[in-house]
């Protein structure tokens, strides 16, 4: 006979589900058609991590970015985005909940005290810890200034998962290597007997997950392929970031991807 999957297991119950989302997005990106069909049978808690923006000035990159949304300034975004955010997952029979981080494009540096009074003159890329997108947020080399802001996020998830008693925890893998999305998966990784990992859409639609690693930790791949044709109305709702990341007005319907131990390692 077959052994159950640690997902298997929990969907015969009706146990609470956490979910750690990078951005204000990511969840429902990665994991929205097995979000919306559980939320009808137990409680969904979806925790966004990075949900700040740091005011003005900002990165080259960073400007870049508010272009693509059709906005200039990136606190006015992340206020929109937060807004988006509930309105979605309220609709899905969701918890959001808000972890006030700030977002990588827009975290700033803790400066020498002499150069803080300085702050503001100063080249925008001297003054915040990811300079760049390409060479510093996507290349998945978290900086030494984030390892603070990892334990205060491993703390609050500590406290989430105490208040609410989830059966399983759902951590992005960091397919794409977007340091925000590996800093979640820490945030989340020492909840071994409750972790689920999960594949990071769009992104793996040019990456794929680190198959070496996730078998030295004794995970496998397990597929959920219900209500996918329905997803891309729930994606499109997020209407400040829908277009720029499927500039061409398709969103591909691809399967959702989950990493969980091997079935030994759950009894």
């Amino acid at each position: 006979m077959a052994i159950e999957s640690r997902i298997e297991r929990s969907l015969a119950g009706g146990r609470p589900w956490l979910f750690l989302s990078a951005h204000l997005d990511d969840a429902v990106l990665s994991c929205g058609a097995l979000i919306e069909a559980q939320a009808q049978e137990r409680e969904i808690i979806v925790a966004t991590v990075f949900t700040e923006a740091s005011p003005a000035p900002h990165t080259r990159a960073a400007r870049s970015f508010l272009r693509q949304c059709m906005l200039e300034d990136g606190v006015q975004l992340f206020e929109a985005r937060k807004a988006e955010d509930m309105a979605v997952l309220e609709a899905m029979g969701v918890r959001p909940v808000h972890l006030g981080a700030v977002d990588a494009l827009f975290r700033r540096r803790v400066l020498p005290r002499l150069a803080r009074g300085a702050g503001n003159k100063l080249l925008p890329e001297l003054t915040h810890r990811y300079s760049t997108y390409r060479f510093d947020i996507a290349l998945g080399r978290i900086a030494r200034g984030d390892k603070t802001l990892i334990r205060q996020l491993q703390d609050d998830v500590a406290e989430l998962m105490a208040a609410t008693k989830p059966e399983l925890l759902f951590c992005p893998v960091g397919v794409g290597s977007h340091v925000d999305h590996l800093i979640t998966r820490k945030a989340g990784e020492g909840h071994s007997e409750n972790l689920v990992l999960y594949s990071d859409f769009p992104y793996d639609l040019v990456s794929q997950p680190d198959a070496a690693e996730l078998a030295r930790l004794g995970y496998q791949p397990w597929i959920w392929e219900e209500g996918l044709s329905s997803k891309h109305t729930r994606i499109r709702q997020y209407s400040t970031q829908a277009d720029g990341l499927f500039p061409s007005g398709d969103i591909p319907i691809k399967a959702e991807t989950y990493f969980v131990p091997h079935p030994w390692l759950n009894s």
